[in-house]
């Protein structure tokens, strides 16, 4: 399977509500690598990379978020991957 990574900008109530803890636990459920950040703007960013298959499945999980979230949008592009990231890491 080929290997792929997007970067992602999701919004809504996606800060303050564990948004970027449950991301690292999805990430690294599926076996994938990257990072989860918050932005200024009330957005949460994200790198993720792995098989296509995984990505994908990460990207649709992305829309649901921990329960207190209220996703209203997630934007993804393709991007470079980062081999310097080992796992999945929350960024400040």
């Amino acid at each position: 399977m080929a290997r792929v990574t997007v970067q992602a900008r999701i919004t809504g109530q996606v800060q303050g509500v564990w948004y970027r803890g449950w991301t690292r636990e999805q990430a690294e459920r599926l076996g994938l690598s990257g990072w989860v950040r918050n932005e200024t703007d009330g957005s949460v960013a994200a790198l993720i990379s792995g098989p296509a298959d995984k990505v994908e499945a990460m990207v649709t999980a992305l829309w649901r978020g921990p329960p207190a979230a209220r996703v209203s949008g997630v934007v993804t592009r393709p991007a470079d991957s980062d081999d310097t990231i080992a796992g999945f890491v929350i960024r400040r």
